[in-house]
């Protein structure tokens, strides 16, 4: 099912953490006009930081952004099935849009973070644990889409006699950084959803653990979709540009996905550690248009089928208005 992200398109993602539900919605009609093929969205029950923070609830505002803005796909990047969500009910949420839009969801996943579990009064599990709720998750969802009762016994999730009432197909994309998750996305997904990274690291380790993956199943690495998020930011003023980024300074510290760390204002406080460079490293942080799209040319040529761009822009639409004048007609145009 990952053939509805054509080769070298490039998406869109809605950060609710950054911008209110109303405002997500006028701005991804606005990215679906300007050229976008693909719309994505964070999927948190807590924001990466606390100073004027936003959090809706992805699903409810998917659906409705599904209604309003027709023509493209939308997906999760990412939703975690390993604790506050059943894969069960992630089933029947996913097979719901999919009855009623069509081939147009895709459910990326991920194996989650404290800041959005631990909130819910849960402990934190290794990532070890976290790997393996994620594939009795798929599993289970993949047997309930295809139909029928359901019983299953799992060391994490059961099932007894589950039934959706209702069939689907919905493509499932699974987010790595590293090999382990790499594989499981050739084994068991229809994509592969990750971040920037030097591109030796794609080439060497990451797509090769793909390509691992999907062969030990006797699939064709090329069925798997391969997908990258950009991050960005884009002003005209440099200063502001950087300054926007810091909202999100915290997901460069690697302990931040790792320890227990459930409050936004802790998270924040952390963020104030990395460096003017080391955001300017990590992110695309432009006064015009060349440096998006350098990276995007990077992205494409090393391999990957589907770029997109996750912002923290304070002038959000007037990043979008660039994108449609500048960045989509070159690639749109062939010139890469």
């Amino acid at each position: 099912m990952s053939h509805i992200l054509a080769k070298g398109s490039i998406g869109y993602c809605a950060v609710p953490d950054v911008r209110d539900p109303a405002s997500l919605l006028r701005q991804t009609a606005l990215a679906k006009e300007a050229g976008f093929s693909m719309i994505w969205a964070s999927d948190h029950f807590m924001p990466w930081s606390h100073t004027n923070a936003y959090e809706c609830h992805t699903w409810t505002w998917m659906s409705t952004a599904l209604e309003r803005v027709k023509g493209i796909p939308f997906g999760t990047s990412v939703t975690a099935p390993v604790l506050r969500y059943h894969p069960a009910l992630i089933a029947q949420a996913f097979a719901t849009m999919q009855v009623i839009h069509g081939n147009r969801v895709i459910l990326g996943l991920g194996t989650g973070e404290a800041l959005n579990e631990m909130t819910l009064g849960y402990s934190w599990p290794p990532l070890v644990e976290r790997r393996a709720r994620l594939v009795e998750a798929v599993k289970i969802m993949r047997k309930l889409w295809a139909g029928g009762f359901v019983t299953f016994e799992g060391k994490y999730f059961k099932l007894r006699n589950a039934n959706l009432y209702m069939k689907a197909d919905v493509p499932v994309f699974l987010a790595g950084f590293g090999p382990k998750m790499a594989r499981l996305a050739g084994r068991l997904g229809d994509g592969l959803i990750t971040l920037l990274q030097p591109i030796d690291y794609y080439k060497n380790v990451l797509f090769p653990a793909v390509e691992e993956g999907a062969k030990s199943k006797g699939r064709s690495p090329d069925e798997i979709c391969k997908v990258v998020e950009l991050d960005v930011t884009y002003d005209e003023d440099y200063d502001r540009a950087l300054e926007s980024v810091r909202f999100m300074a915290q997901t460069l510290l690697p302990e931040v996905f790792k320890d227990p760390i459930p409050d936004p204002r802790i998270l924040e406080a952390m963020g104030k550690k990395v460096s003017d460079k080391d955001l300017e490293e990590a992110f695309v942080i432009s006064t015009s248009s060349d440096a998006h799209i350098k990276k995007i040319e990077e992205a494409f040529k090393v391999g990957f089928d589907h770029v997109y761009i996750s912002s923290s822009a304070f002038d959000e639409e007037g990043l979008i208005r660039m994108y449609k004048n500048e960045v989509l007609p070159y690639f749109a145009q062939g010139k890469r």
